[in-house]
């Protein structure tokens, strides 16, 4: 192998080649195993440092680094290790955009596998306390939501400062608000199962609705369903649907994923039978769907082929346009637009065909911020990690507010929300669907 394909994915956004886990196995549950490679690995982004502007997890390696006596890793106190693992979010903009040492280079860094090995590890060992789990389980909280009166309730719940005090919530975070009328019940003549055999290229979309666009934000399936049925691409829902399991991956919780995955994953790969495609609005769900099952199944024919049929709203509006497909009479120019590309779109190699998408309207002039809001999951939302999560997404709240755009917004709908707090000025963010949709006037 030449030195130029070794190092072919280094610095871009084309995911790199993974090794799968063996999160099974006795040695990815030993924890002495795991403190040896994160020694290792921790060593070498020390030497490194390349990943410093990134999440909270590199400078906090390094700060312990710097103030430990030795000002090397061996002056660190192993306990220490677990605050940079908190940090990590499981974006994956680490391996896919910064780190030289990816496989298939001999030091074989994979980040964000080995911080959800050290998760999975810990998780195993102690499981989560109330407020961790109740956070990883959207869908849960989501259909309690759909109960008359209870929806009021979770929803003033969590506006009460003494609630978030117990549940260790930061005051000025911004909790997802339920709705009773979720996406699925607003749409309901878009739920069937998979139809019958086509032999259509492209028979449609099927929609995976995700927990927050179901439960917390059904205005955003309502924005992909016009945009697409506009372009005359039919799209539908199918009849059931289970959280992707990223907030229980964040947790260390590899069961509950293996769960989730045996509800979605033979539904889905029914659909992708009879010739339709997937489109997910959320870049946390799709990052799950196309990186993290195909990682952790490797050998699963179902996770591969929904993975191949797996799209971004916009990626596969792109594929449409490229075809001579997309309907460009838009009625409306956005003017200037702040598009933030999320960490988990940039983790993926996805994200810039909403730029191209959104340029393609008239009098609409689009800048991408590629910077990390800080949301990401449910991190922004805890006491101990708010702060950090605000400083972390400054960047992205001061170019707004010296670029002073007609719209702003971001793909990735909670980091809209985080971005609208901080700018605190009560302008809203908007999601590009949205965008899109007023630009066709549907």
């Amino acid at each position: 192998m030449t030195t130029s394909e070794k190092n072919i994915h280094q610095g871009s956004h084309e995911a790199p080649p993974r090794h799968p886990p063996d999160w099974k196995g006795s040695d990815f549950r030993d924890e002495g195993m795991l403190i040896r490679e994160l020694e290792r690995v921790f060593d070498i982004c020390h030497g490194c440092r390349r990943c410093l502007n990134l999440c909270n997890a590199f400078p906090t390696l390094f700060d312990l680094v710097d103030e430990s006596a030795t000002m090397e890793l061996g002056g660190v106190a192993r306990q220490d290790y677990w605050n940079i693992v908190d940090h990590c979010y499981l974006c994956d903009r680490c391996d896919a955009t910064k780190c030289p040492y990816i496989p298939p280079h001999k030091r074989n860094v994979d980040f964000p596998q080995l911080m959800l090995r050290a998760k999975a590890v810990r998780f195993r060992k102690r499981g989560a306390g109330f407020r961790d789990r109740l956070l990883a389980s959207p869908d849960k909280v989501g259909r309690l939501a759909t109960i008359p009166v209870v929806a009021q309730v979770i929803n003033a719940a969590a506006d009460s400062p003494s609630i978030r005090r117990k549940l260790h919530l930061h005051p000025d975070a911004v909790l997802p608000r339920c709705h009773r009328t979720t996406l699925r019940k607003r749409r309901r003549e878009l739920v069937s199962s998979a139809p019958a055999a086509t032999t259509a290229a492209d028979a449609g979309v099927v929609l995976f609705a995700t927990c927050y666009g179901n439960f917390n934000e059904p205005e955003l399936g309502d924005d992909l369903v016009a945009v697409f049925e506009h372009n005359s691409i039919p799209v539908a829902l199918a009849e059931e649907e289970r959280c992707c399991g990223f907030l229980r991956l964040e947790l260390g919780d590899l069961d509950a994923v293996e769960q989730a995955r045996e509800v979605n994953i033979p539904q889905l790969a029914e659909w992708v039978d009879r010739g339709w495609n997937i489109v997910v609005p959320l870049p946390t769900c799709v990052l799950m769907f196309r990186q993290w099952l195909p990682l952790m199944f490797p050998d699963d024919a179902l996770v591969r082929k929904v993975r191949n049929a797996i799209f971004d709203p916009f990626e596969y509006l792109m594929q449409h346009h490229k075809e001579g497909r997309l309907k460009t009479g838009f009625k409306r120019s956005l003017g200037v637009v702040l598009y933030h590309l999320s960490c988990r779109s940039g983790g993926q190699g996805t994200g810039i065909e909403t730029c191209e998408i959104l340029s393609l309207v008239p009098g609409t002039h689009v800048e991408v911020i590629a910077c990390c809001s800080g949301r990401d999951g449910s991190y922004g939302l805890k006491s101990e990690y708010h702060d950090i999560s605000m400083k972390t997404g400054q960047p992205v709240v001061n170019t707004i507010r010296q670029v002073m755009p007609d719209h702003f917004g971001s793909h990735c709908p909670k980091a809209g929300r985080q971005i609208e707090s901080s700018l605190a000025n009560g302008s809203k963010a908007e999601h590009p669907l949205t965008l899109l949709r007023k630009a066709y006037g549907v």
